[in-house]
């Protein structure tokens, strides 16, 4: 009975110390170190936004006149769109809302796409951003400011996710789950470098950017690379863009186990895994952060089933508690779906997103991981 209490109660405070404790942790750190003295701004440096697109024809002129409104010098900037095997319009409609450049690509995935976009950008820093991302106007130049600094090699902004609707009658809850992101997000920056970025808006320099697998997203893949080549990965909370966020909870969990059939190359083959080139602090980062984060639907099966084999040999009362808040977890998910009242959201939305790094594991191992994508239900 003793090794199931050990393996129940370890499965748990992994669990908590990745979704709750770590944050605290960093908080803590943040205030011990204090702030990271910042480089005065210095000349902005040339810029190429990068839009890849796959059939983006309804969206991509509306891009393309934000990119072209932003409030930054019109000589320094160019417009890349790199159109991956588009069967419409795409390549004309970017060509005729005065995009500087426009590749028509054979379809083989966004990053392909921006491989052979970096190949023809002449600037010395290069952004990329969704078809269906909305940058504000000052964003370009704050993300670009970051390189000022020369230790900084990959910097993201902030996405804020727009629905219609809002509290209980908004399906999908990942706007509670994308704040407290983005504010561990920040606390990662302050101290050393992030985990992870956004494909809506981020930059790297040219020299920095890194050629992977198509099947591993920079979102994950570039900023854990670019720290062991010697350089960190920022966040700046202030370059913002906003993009739709997928309105049901069920397309939120189709598109995260997308997401995570490519997460799961990159953990295992990819070079996450090995220590080399991260700083302990680093490295403690990306075990909290990513790693454990990964593994978490495991845990919470070790943590049940543990908690039943010990309920079942009279372990006590404290057992059925926290067996019976497991159950109640699971059961306020279930109801979700027949009663739409915040709470019972949040927690179907936990369940579900919680799971979808073993279906999509699942899914890589079962039939491996495409390059392609397609764009999320109702986010264009």
């Amino acid at each position: 009975m003793l090794a199931l209490e050990i393996v129940f109660w370890l499965s748990c405070a992994l669990i908590v110390w990745t979704q709750v404790g770590y944050a605290a942790a960093l908080v803590l750190a943040a205030r011990v170190r204090g702030p990271r003295s910042v480089p005065e701004p210095g000349p902005l440096p040339s810029l190429s936004l990068i839009i890849a697109a796959h059939d983006e024809e309804p969206v991509i002129a509306a891009k393309i006149a934000n990119a072209l409104g932003l409030d930054y010098p019109r000589d320094l900037l160019e417009v890349i769109v790199a159109c991956d095997g588009c069967s419409d319009g795409t390549a004309r409609a970017a060509a005729g809302a005065g995009a500087d450049l426009v590749l028509d690509l054979e379809r083989g995935g966004k990053i392909r796409a921006q491989d052979a976009a970096v190949q023809r950008a002449a600037g010395e820093v290069v952004a990329f951003s969704d078809a269906n991302a909305l940058w504000e106007p000052d964003a370009a130049r704050l993300l670009a400011a970051a390189f000022s600094d020369p230790e900084v090699g990959y910097a993201c902004g902030q996405v804020h996710f727009v629905q219609a609707a809002s509290g209980a009658d908004a399906g999908n809850q990942e706007g509670v789950y994308w704040r407290y992101e983005m504010a561990v997000r920040l606390r990662e920056s302050q101290l050393s470098s992030i985990t992870a970025g956004n494909g809506a808006i981020y930059a790297t320099r040219r020299d920095s950017y890194l050629v992977v697998d198509p099947i591993m997203g920079h979102d994950l893949s570039l900023p854990f690379n670019i720290v062991k080549r010697g350089r960190r990965a920022v966040y700046v909370p202030d370059a913002r863009a906003t993009e739709k966020m997928v309105p049901s909870l069920g397309g939120e969990f189709a598109r995260k186990r997308r997401m995570m059939s490519h997460t799961w190359p990159i953990l295992l083959r990819g070079g996450m895994l090995s220590p080399r080139g991260y700083t302990p602090g680093y490295a403690v980062m990306i075990l909290s952060h990513r790693v454990l984060r990964y593994v978490t639907p495991m845990l919470h099966v070790i943590a049940l089933a543990a908690n039943i084999a010990l309920v079942a040999a009279g372990a006590g009362t404290l057992y059925l508690l926290t067996l019976a808040a497991q159950a109640a977890i699971l059961a306020a998910a279930a109801l979700a779906g027949l009663i739409r009242a915040r709470p019972l959201l949040i927690a179907r939305y936990y369940v579900l997103t919680t799971a979808s790094p073993a279906a999509g594991l699942w899914d890589w191992l079962r039939h491996g991981t495409p390059a392609s994508w397609e764009a999320a239900e109702g986010t264009r």
